[in-house]
């Protein structure tokens, strides 16, 4: 697939028009008077790589019947050997809602009432082969602190019920998960020197969580200052690499967190203060945060706020303080490398899969439309109509 005459205003390729060229799925060449039998034409329309949502509960909180409610396992506050691939519909119709915004890329997982919680996955909103679509099928674990774990057990007579037991099981499971590390990694050098070991008594939810001391991504879902204070100060005293998700208070808190070179993924900010800990959010965070000279990716958290509502949510933080192009930046390759698929997705570069959105006018327009939406070098959804040419006479 040719695609001829892009503008790639948010890019290195920032001047002129270039022609972008994927074979097998893959961009192969980016370059000007490119040639192939046949081509599609951009005709000077803004070109970005497809956009990311790096943080969503889409497939597996797919209606709002019990049915189709399998986003947390309510029975235990530890369950991070559970795995949101194998929760994930991938026939969710919010998927093709996805790919018509230009969304080709979303980070699923479970929801936040554990305080371990399970893997997340990154899937493609579009593909007839549905192993082809799961760029990775465990990309970052997830963890949570606050009001949701505290009530989801606290309201049971169990544990947590407060902030600090919350952050106790944090710790324990560390713990046990670095003993359980160290004795795996020991068995294992045994075995490869062809040595006769002793059993190894297998563990599911440990040898999930020790892979966070090979560098996994952790995701922990923190809210108020307080919470995000503790997820950083565990994450450090474990050597943890994480990101804060939702990070609603953080503009309370900057400069603790640029003291501490804190990533987040920050959102969702749209739609009212559904309850006390997200009493200070606030439209700023993210120009804050941009100010700053933090790395930071955006979120929906869909359904919390629609997927659709991604760039609708940008504009309104464009509108108070984000510039333009970390606004992109956000949603495309800071979501990519923050949930560790950044070797397959969010910018055009060669060797990376074919992913491209070809928009009617900025996207950051809060009227934009994606004009082509192409997933692995296949067209996957055209919508080429002048919405602008209508007769508006009045009779």
């Amino acid at each position: 697939m040719l695609i001829k005459n892009c503008s790639l205003k948010y890019t290195k390729y920032d001047e002129g028009l270039y022609d972008i060229l994927i074979e097998n799925g893959k961009i192969k060449e980016i370059g000007k008077d490119l040639q192939k039998e046949s081509a599609i034409d951009a005709k000077g329309a803004i070109v970005t790589a497809g956009l990311i949502e790096p943080h969503c509960h889409m497939g597996v909180y797919d209606t709002a019947t019990p049915e189709g409610i399998d986003g947390n396992e309510y029975t235990n506050p530890i369950t991070i050997g559970l795995r949101g691939i194998d929760a994930l519909n991938f026939f969710d119709s919010a998927y093709d809602v996805a790919l018509r915004n230009g969304i080709t890329t979303l980070v699923c997982g479970p929801g936040s009432a554990n305080i371990m919680g399970g893997s997340f996955a990154a899937v493609k909103s579009f593909g007839r082969d549905l192993k082809k679509r799961i760029v990775k099928a465990e990309t970052t674990l997830k963890m949570a602190l606050g009001e949701n774990p505290k009530f989801a057990y606290g309201k049971k007579g169990k544990a947590p019920s407060t902030r600090m037991m919350s952050a106790a099981l944090m710790r324990e499971n560390l713990y046990k998960a670095k003993e359980y590390w160290q004795k795996y990694k020991a068995h294992k050098l045994e075995v490869d020197a062809g040595k006769n070991p002793q059993q190894f008594n297998y563990d599911l939810n440990l040898h999930s969580l020790m892979r966070v001391f090979d560098g996994m991504i952790v995701k922990i879902h923190a809210h108020q200052a307080d919470d995000i204070m503790t997820a950083v100060r565990i994450s450090e005293e474990f050597g943890i690499n994480y990101t804060i998700d939702h990070c609603t208070e953080g503009h309370l808190i900057i400069d603790f967190l640029k003291e501490h070179n804190t990533k987040a993924i920050l959102g969702p900010v749209l739609g009212g203060k559904s309850k006390f800990e997200v009493r200070n959010k606030s439209l700023k965070n993210a120009g804050i945060f941009e100010k700053a000279g933090l790395f930071f990716a955006i979120m929906t958290d869909h359904p919390v706020i629609p997927v659709e509502c991604q760039r609708m949510q940008i504009s309104q933080l464009i509108k108070y303080g984000l510039s333009r192009q970390m606004a992109l930046d956000a949603i495309t390759k800071n979501a990519a490398i923050m949930t560790g698929i950044e070797d397959r997705v969010g910018s055009i570069e060669i060797g990376k899969d074919g992913d491209i959105v070809i928009w009617d006018s900025d996207p950051f327009d809060t009227f934009s439309h994606a004009k082509m939406v192409i997933v692995d070098g296949e067209l996957a959804y055209e919508n080429w109509e002048d919405r602008y040419d209508v007769d508006y006479k009045c009779s």
